[in-house]
């Protein structure tokens, strides 16, 4: 009986269909990027749902192109562009051509990077790749790490190992001690922690508030105090969350202090580097993550700060054997007898794509300088940002920028402190609503500050006082309508 030839699965036989395919989505994007000029088109929620909600997804239309051009009617003429100089939100950036190029191959081949024998050399590219991060981080040849989908889930990694480590010497069962566990970390550290902490079981007051120094960064002083606290009261400290890169201040703990604290009391010192990793490759700042190669574990996040597609994240840790405490065999896996690398002991996930590519061609087209270049860049524009806005009266500025996120509101002369707090989210939806410009919002100390994100190193201080120019024209219409009596 012949098989069943598909002219839809890619395979040598299908080559033609693939190239056309490939190449028509490449054009049709080109095209739509061609006349992007704003980050967003404006379009509401009820618009785009009645579109989408229009489709019939049990009558296939039959042909690949024009499904794209449904797609891009759909998708592409509404889509976030990252790309645009005035897109400022979240942590986003713009993508490396060569990992594009990257993505055409990863997608294609289909390789899964849990196996040898479904990767082989994919295997060896990520190994290397960890390797490179590793000794960015300071680690020895004794570090070891794996690719994730993310931020959440290498912290997720890495309280894992950290719990696993710390009920290896503790004498009671785990039932009794995972209960007692504590975490250590600040109210700005990423709220992955608090997750973590309940995917893995433990109490729910696991998590441990540690002070700051009343700019956002853990005190080592309160830390030590802490852990302490915990001990007296029958506690056993996990792990110490510290963060190189706040997701609202872009604050960096002060590591260096951090690690010693950690060893002394032989807690596991996790190191959350997703929005920070660029200074790994910077050649004016490194400096701020110095102590880093002291922590058990890292998280990086190269989809943001190496300017890599989603997703390609990693959990380095420095010490490859502790990786092993959460291997788990299967022999149709990773048999106990094999000789070969495979990645599925390590990793949380089993499909793994070999996401690591797209690093491995950015590295080797344009290096690890440009990147580190291209994230010095936004955080120069940060402070310069900064300045520009110490100098408008019709903005507050909360503090000087660390890395690239900085937080200011519109509040001119006679605005009180309530009213601003009413108008800001209001003024945030309106300037979404427009769509020219898209930036963030947040709350700090009871009250609400718009947020500038910049992860785009060819966003301008032009681009920027636009967009503040924007939020002022938005804002003097919105004190102004009748209803809105936010003057104090």
């Amino acid at each position: 009986m012949e098989g069943f030839a598909s002219p839809h699965l890619f395979s040598g036989s299908t080559l033609d269909a693939y190239t056309s395919g490939v190449w028509h989505a490449s054009a049709l994007l080109a095209d739509r990027v061609k006349t992007v000029r704003q980050p967003y088109s404006g379009a509401s929620v009820t618009e785009l749902q009645e579109q989408v909600d229009a489709v019939d997804l049990d009558r296939p239309l039959g042909d690949t192109g024009a499904a794209l051009h449904e797609v891009a009617r759909l998708y592409l003429d509404n889509a976030i562009w990252f790309h645009e100089p005035t897109y400022v939100a979240h942590l986003n950036c713009p993508v490396a051509i060569p990992a594009l190029s990257a993505e055409v191959l990863i997608s294609a081949v289909n390789s899964s990077v849990d196996t040898w024998d479904q990767s082989a050399t994919g295997t060896l590219i990520e190994r290397r790749l960890i390797d490179w991060t590793a000794g960015r981080i300071g680690f020895g040849p004794g570090a070891d790490g794996i690719f994730t989908s993310g931020g959440t889930q290498s912290n997720l990694q890495a309280m894992l190992l950290a719990r696993e480590e710390a009920l290896a010497v503790v004498s009671e069962p785990r039932e009794v001690a995972i209960p007692r566990l504590r975490i250590f970390a600040t109210t700005e550290s990423h709220f992955s922690v608090g997750k973590s902490a309940g995917i893995l079981g433990l109490a729910a007051d696991a998590v441990v508030a540690v002070a700051t120094d009343g700019d956002g960064r853990m005190d080592p002083g309160a830390l030590a105090a802490a852990i302490d606290g915990v001990r007296r009261d029958g506690g056993i400290p996990m792990a110490v969350v510290a963060t190189a890169g706040t997701t609202d201040l872009g604050r960096i703990d002060p590591v260096k202090a951090i690690g010693p604290i950690c060893a002394e009391h032989g807690i596991w010192f996790h190191v959350d580097a997703a929005y920070g990793c660029g200074l790994l490759v910077s050649t004016r700042r490194r400096h701020l993550l110095e102590g880093i190669e002291q922590a058990d574990s890292v998280t990086v996040d190269y989809h943001k700060s190496f300017y890599q597609p989603v997703s390609s994240s990693a959990i380095v840790v420095r010490r490859g054997e502790t990786m092993r405490r959460i291997a788990v065999h299967a022999d149709y896996l990773n048999p106990r007898t094999a000789t070969v690398p495979n990645q599925v002991d390590k990793s949380l996930q089993t499909t793994r794509r070999f996401d690591a590519l797209k690093l491995w061609m950015t590295l080797r087209t344009i290096g690890s300088e440009q990147i580190g270049d291209m994230f010095d860049t936004v955080v120069d524009r940060a402070h310069e940002t900064w300045e520009h806005l110490l100098t408008d009266p019709d903005f507050e500025v909360l503090t000087e920028p660390t890395l690239s996120t900085l937080l200011f509101r519109f509040r001119p002369e006679g605005l009180s402190v309530e009213a601003c707090d009413e108008l800001m989210p209001r003024l945030r939806q309106e300037l979404f609503r427009d769509g020219q410009a898209i930036v963030a919002g947040t709350t700090v100390g009871g009250h609400y500050w718009l947020k500038f994100t910049l992860l785009n190193p060819n966003t301008t201080m032009g681009n920027l006082k636009d967009v503040l120019d924007l939020i002022r024209g938005i804002a003097h219409r919105l004190t102004s309508e009748p209803t809105a009596a936010v003057m104090a």
